[in-house]
């Protein structure tokens, strides 16, 4: 550490499935430091809460490994930077403590800012937070997102909050490696929003008319996880499940609304409500066959003992393989639970084609806005793991040219340009 560095501001890029931060004043941006010691890559905290009662929280690594050792019990939460433009989810309870969503992100982003005051043994109440070019379509829910994620910086102790846009952030950092002017798309797949930027960029100066366009879509890597659980895993748990009421003549199948809360982790704790509990165990007792009533009895599992988190970390391991390999297996297997579930790549493309579409769909717009053609953009600059799936990548080659397309620092390209910003405003220049 560099005794001498005093930090003025913090820059804080808060993503779905990992956050980081930055340290800046005027002068100077700090090398970033190791934010969580207990991960593989120190500098990243996996956006992960874990409330063990309603008193005591964990974060990151540390989550992980005592959700793990806790047997699982307790609250585990992840991917809660989607719920921002959600006006239908206030919070939650944990046992009878309410909270918000705005205090489970302060507190999250709070314990980010104390473990930087103690590692330079200052009190920073400055901060850049890094934001999606959307957090929604809809332009009322974007900005009640932001107003939220501001609320809960306040909340972690920060007095003076401002945003930048991820995708922005992500260019002012590439911009350092042009040798002259070029008119670029960054494109940052993340884990929630899938964020476009088309921009004209040289490799000194900036300006915000320099910005053609910005465009964005909250479909990203958990909504390729969904696809996989809704196609090829949930069956398992009771999705194609078939069941006949008493004294009733028609064959039933599972409610969709159902369904959709198995794919993702924090709504399949939704299911352990008593009503929800009920209801599925009247569709166990109604089922039709031995087969469905096993695959009610995983699904009671799984729900009752949380493994939701676990299930989905094996989901998106068998995305990531689908990434360089043909064919992945999700394996799962716990007491009263044995999946194995064979994927081929072909098949998770054909049933996560409307979330490539989406994405496709949201980009073509964003160079529609910013008046120009694919054949007029000289570099696509790609960040996030999600821009590395084959079927997206292979759409954007199609659309500018591989030669065009550059994968950039997955991870610390916008925390990069975050600092930088930082910089910059203190400077009186951003």
């Amino acid at each position: 550490m560099d005794r001498t560095f005093r930090p003025l501001c913090y820059a804080i890029d808060f993503g779905t499935t990992n956050s980081l931060l930055v340290a800046a004043n005027a002068d100077a941006v700090h090398a970033p430091i190791a934010l969580d010691p207990l991960a593989p890559d120190p500098t990243i905290l996996r956006s992960v809460l874990y409330f063990p009662d309603a008193a005591h929280c964990h974060y990151g690594a540390d989550a992980l490994a005592q959700y793990a050792a806790q047997g699982m019990q307790g609250r585990l939460m992840r991917s809660v930077k989607k719920f921002l433009p959600s006006r239908s989810f206030i919070g939650t309870y944990v046992d009878d403590r309410p909270l918000n969503l705005e205090d489970l992100i302060g507190a999250l982003l709070g314990e980010m800012r104390a473990r930087a005051n103690r590692f330079f043994d200052s009190d920073v109440r400055r901060v850049v937070l890094g934001r999606p070019a959307r957090f929604s379509n809809d332009d009322g829910d974007d900005r009640f997102a932001e107003y939220r994620l501001e609320r809960a910086a306040r909340i972690a102790g920060f007095s003076e909050v401002s945003f930048c846009a991820e995708p922005i952030a992500a260019a002012r950092d590439f911009r350092g490696t042009l040798s002259q002017p070029k008119t670029v798309l960054v494109g940052d797949f993340g884990g929630g929003t899938s964020d476009f930027t088309v921009m004209h960029m040289r490799q000194s100066g900036y300006d915000p008319s320099d910005v053609l366009a910005i465009g964005g879509v909250s479909v990203a890597g958990d909504a390729f996880d969904a696809s996989i659980m809704r196609h090829h895993v949930a069956r398992h748990f009771g999705a194609e499940v078939q069941y006949r009421v008493p004294f009733g003549e028609n064959v039933m199948t599972m409610p969709p609304a159902l369904i959709e809360k198995l794919c993702a982790p924090a709504d399949a704790s939704l299911l352990r409500s008593q009503d929800a509990l009920t209801f599925l165990r009247n569709v166990r007792a109604w089922s039709l066959g031995s087969e469905d009533r096993q695959r009610m009895d995983q699904l009671f599992t799984l729900v009752e003992d949380r493994l939701g988190f676990a299930l989905f970390e094996v989901i998106e391991q068998a995305k990531r393989e689908l990434s360089h390999a043909g064919m992945t297996c999700v394996h799962f297997s716990y007491p009263t639970i044995e999946v194995s579930e064979p994927i081929a790549r072909d098949a998770f493309e054909h049933s996560s084609q409307a979330k490539t579409a989406a994405i496709l769909g949201e980009l073509d717009a964003t160079l529609a806005r910013a008046g120009l053609g694919p054949s007029e953009i000289d570099i696509v600059c790609c960040t996030g793991g999600t821009a590395r799936l084959p079927a997206l990548a292979d759409a954007l080659a199609q659309r500018f040219g591989r030669e065009k397309l550059t994968q950039y620092q997955s991870f610390h390209s916008v925390i990069a340009g975050l600092a930088e910003h930082a910089r910059g405003e203190l400077r009186g220049e951003a």
